[in-house]
């Protein structure tokens, strides 16, 4: 932790994110904003004139400007005819990640470096509006060391839960492949077996993770593997859930193929990652148990355009072009299906505070403006465990808040552009 808070301070120095210019205003001891459109994805409808109230780091009230007074001496921030929409959730992110740290580009990066990266990604993530994310991959338990540089308040970023190292097969999606054999170098969740599994997991809640990662298939910018190809047995998944929901720690599980999603909700996953290739089977499980369903499908424009410049190799770019839009049509079968559908993006495979660019490709290929921002915000923090704390704009939740200058439920697109930013009553950008 010493060394990650030393980096970090030396990460917020050559950003300028300590500055004073940069620095965020203090909440007052009541604020209300007003605006001129708010967003209630609960109704699933906007509502006109409205004033929200917020002492400390809490809302307290909202209602009609007509018939919700600010206190006397209240800090009042006028947002005129912009859209408030609850701060947005995206629940597949790698802030200790970057798009060019992919093959063996990333053979050089440290836990150290991770850190630092983590440091500005986060900073970009929440002025892109994002104010929660789920983590779910970081090497060294840097995300761990983020998360709690956050809380602390040594630096600014989102909300998070993290995951730690993500646990899979030695060889597989959650190991590193590109050295040789005589380098005897696996990565830190690769284990083979019900109970070694079970050790990793108590391992990576020893050091501090919010939640459990698994890979139950082969991935795309994985080396020497089969995107869809099944990479644990059912008793190892089994295994892990079970430790997980022990040490009450959700899991998310990535899984392209059929039998690897199938076995990861039947072993009581509580979320399936990318989701590529579900098949029947697989949505009527998901809609049976209750599974979120968390489909990255805006990343593979990204990566088909910019990927090998960033050191993807060219197996996997092959492995995208055959995944990539089969993706997409199995989101919207599922979607149609009644499946629920939660925002992650994969944030990492692209650049950080892109994170809004999804929104327009859930509504291409079957969602509402209005579900897609669902998806980001009620739908999100049930995923999370966190309703009655973020993802809706009402007394008790936390004031974390974005604004937009037109109605994103007209236009998504919208979203991609935030003008306003409130974390927990704090002002991160736009009105001081």
């Amino acid at each position: 932790m010493n060394l990650f808070v030393g980096l970090a301070a030396v990460a917020l120095a050559s950003t300028g994110a300590a500055s004073e210019a940069s620095a965020p205003s203090p909440a007052a001891a009541v604020t209300a904003l007003h605006a001129a459109h708010l967003i209630d994805p609960v109704a699933g409808r906007v509502l006109d004139d409205q004033i929200v109230l917020i002492s400390g780091d809490r809302i307290t009230a909202v209602g009609p400007a007509a018939t919700t007074p600010a206190p006397v001496g209240a800090r009042r921030i006028e947002l005129g005819g912009a859209t408030l929409s609850p701060g947005l959730i995206d629940v597949h992110v790698h802030l200790t990640s970057n798009a060019s740290d992919e093959g063996l580009n990333g053979l050089v990066k440290s836990s150290a470096r991770e850190g630092i990266d983590g440091v500005a990604n986060a900073r970009k993530t929440l002025e892109a509006g994002f104010t929660t994310v789920r983590n779910v991959g970081a090497g060294g338990f840097s995300d761990v060391a983020l998360r709690d540089a956050i809380n602390e308040g040594e630096i600014e970023g989102p909300r998070m839960l993290v995951s730690g190292p993500p646990l899979g097969a030695t060889g597989g999606h959650a190991d590193d492949n590109l050295l040789p054999f005589e380098y005897h170098h696996a990565s830190e969740g690769a284990a083979d077996g019900p109970w070694a599994l079970r050790a990793k997991v108590r391992q990576n809640v020893k050091y501090g993770a919010d939640l459990i990662k698994f890979m139950s298939t082969g991935g795309v910018l994985s080396h020497g593997d089969s995107v869809d190809g099944q990479q644990l047995s059912q008793e190892e998944m089994n295994a892990i859930v079970e430790e997980a929901h022990m040490w009450g720690r959700k899991v998310a599980v990535h899984a392209h193929g059929p039998s690897g999603i199938r076995g990861a909700i039947l072993a009581g996953a509580d979320s399936i990652e990318h989701a590529s290739l579900i098949d029947d089977e697989g949505i009527r499980l998901a809609k049976a148990r209750g599974v979120y369903l968390s489909m990255d499908i805006y990343n593979d424009d990204f990566i088909l355009a910019e990927g090998e410049k960033n050191g993807i190799e060219p197996a996997s770019l092959d492995k995208e072009r055959q995944i990539g839009q089969l993706q997409r049509a199995n989101f919207q079968k599922a979607f149609r299906a009644g499946a629920k559908m939660a925002f992650g993006t994969d944030a990492g495979v692209y650049p950080h505070g892109d994170n809004a660019r999804q929104f327009a490709v859930m509504v291409r290929y079957g969602m509402t403006p209005m579900q897609a921002i669902q998806a980001a915000t009620v739908n999100a923090a049930d995923l999370l465990g966190w309703s009655g704390k973020v993802g809706r704009i009402a007394p008790g939740y936390y004031a974390d808040l974005i604004a937009v200058e037109t109605d994103p439920t007209t236009d998504v697109r919208a979203l991609e552009k935030v003008s306003f930013v409130m974390k927990g009553g704090v002002v991160w950008k736009g009105a001081r």
